[in-house]
């Protein structure tokens, strides 16, 4: 603490305006301070968003109780339902059923009714009580059938993932019907268009079911001609929610599931979407599929390179130059390093020919070895990476895999060999953060010296709670 003291005496200024300080001051118990500099702010709306922001970060430290004392002392209706919202579903995550039951009930607007609910049969699924978590799922469907608000697809995506998990497909499949209908009659343009309806594509395509991705990519049916009277009204109905032209679903949409996909260890749907997708970048439908067309292609060299394809990978980015086509293979070595094909990787990563492209995609390589629990090897890669900077990053890596088996004066070492101040800094962070308490706060004394107190936080809150507030106080004096 006398370390402390003395950094935060030689800086000059005060606490930034950032919410950092207020969700550390929460999480370490010293929620009244926090909720004392977020009422410094004079914008009420932004007080509230700040407010908010200290329930959640209570509320994450579990300290519930506190959590609700202050949404309960929110003075704006809007933003004390948005944090009661939260609650609802922390409470349920806790065990407290019924006192997340009762919160939800007071919620006064009806555009957070369907919110709340969603979020408490989500909370109980996931405990495993299904028979409460349907009933309240349908609850939540009976407050956006009644109140459609913008935010009614999302609520319809959780009841997709909650009644799915519950067991009934049938009914999940309803749901995710809905889901669509809702994104075609409000969500019509690509850009303002929010990714429950891919979020819904994804977990269809998880379950082996591409049907509703396949309708949406078809071309919309022609709208010119005209129709006889009789049946006027009724066409116009129907094509009123359509798109003129083109497909629906869009590049930004398709990228959003290739996305999710790609998280899941499924290589038959991934890649079955990833042929899909390069059909329609191979095609002239770049402009019926919208303008973030880099942003799908992307999408698709990742997924293929996740899944160790890397050579359509390769092919699937356009280039114009060598910077180009080198940090193409740089983001390659990155997917086939987090999936594990780490030999691969490295083989790639060594053939970069641009120095600093190179070292970063080396770093991708050392952080999944470290990752995995080979430090040993990834300490070998890390003597490939000659840029000096990249080198010490790539050993942050090294010295947290290492501690985290118990090696922690060989990890020690390694952070001495470091040579920009920031980058060691954040070694010792990380070793401290596995170290016992005592050694730990040798380590931290050693982070302020290096690089000051704001780069030892991440681990103050767990060692010394009460530096927060020091340091707080110190800047605020």
């Amino acid at each position: 603490m006398t370390v402390l003291r003395l950094s935060t005496g030689a800086v000059v200024g005060s606490v930034d305006s950032t919410k950092r300080w207020r969700k550390a001051l929460a999480r370490t118990g010293c929620l009244p301070r926090a909720v004392e500099l977020a009422c410094a702010t004079s914008d009420g709306l932004k007080q509230g968003d700040e407010l908010i922001a200290l329930v959640n970060a209570a509320a994450d430290a579990g300290d519930l109780h506190s959590a609700q004392a202050l949404a309960d002392s929110i003075p704006l209706r809007g933003p004390q339902d948005r944090a009661m919202v939260d609650l609802v579903a922390a409470w349920a995550r806790a065990g407290e059923r019924d006192r997340a039951v009762a919160l939800a009930e007071r919620i006064r607007y009806p555009h957070h009714w369907g919110t709340a609910w969603a979020g408490l049969a989500k909370a109980l699924v996931d405990r495993g009580d299904v028979e409460d978590a349907l009933r309240f799922a349908a609850r939540a469907d009976d407050e956006v059938r009644s109140y459609v608000f913008d935010g009614t697809g999302e609520v319809l995506a959780v009841l997709v993932e909650v009644t799915a998990a519950a067991g009934d497909q049938v009914r999940a499949a309803a749901l995710a019907d809905r889901v669509e209908d809702f994104a075609r009659s409000r969500n019509r343009k690509p850009g303002s268009r929010r990714p429950s309806l891919a979020a819904v594509l994804a977990w269809e395509a998880l379950d082996g079911d591409l049907d509703r991705i396949d309708t949406l990519l078809r071309p919309a049916p022609d709208r010119g001609g005209r129709h006889e009277a009789g049946e006027a009204g009724v066409v116009e109905a129907v094509l009123a929610w359509i798109p003129p032209s083109g497909c629906f679903l869009k590049a930004q949409d398709l990228a959003r599931v290739l996305d999710a996909v790609a998280e899941a260890d499924d290589p038959d749907v991934a890649l079955a979407l990833a042929d899909r997708a390069e059909r329609l970048l191979d095609t002239n439908l770049g402009s019926d599929i919208g303008p973030d067309l880099n942003l799908l292609r992307m999408s698709v060299t990742r997924l293929l390179a996740r899944f160790g394809e890397v050579e359509r990978a390769m092919a699937v980015l356009e280039v114009s130059g060598p910077d180009e086509c080198a940090a193409r293979q740089a983001l390659i070595v990155e997917e086939l390093a987090h999936s594990g094909r780490t030999d691969r990787a490295e083989a790639i990563a060594r053939a970069i020919a641009d120095d600093e492209t190179r070292s970063r995609a080396l770093i991708a390589v050392v952080r999944a070895l470290a990752g995995r629990g080979d430090p040993d090897r990834a300490e070998a890669v890390v003597h490939l990476i000659t840029d000096e900077w990249a080198r010490g990053e790539a050993l942050v890596a090294v010295v947290r895999a290492l501690a985290g088996r118990g090696e922690t004066v060989r990890a020690e070492a390694l952070t001495h060999s470091i040579t920009h101040r920031a980058t060691r800094a954040r070694a010792l962070v990380a070793l401290a953060e596995l170290s016992e308490p005592a050694r730990a706060r040798r380590l931290a004394a050693q982070v302020v010296l290096v690089d000051g107190w704001g780069a030892a936080m991440p681990v103050l809150e767990r060692i010394a709670p009460r530096a927060v507030a020091v340091i707080v106080d110190q800047l605020m004096a």
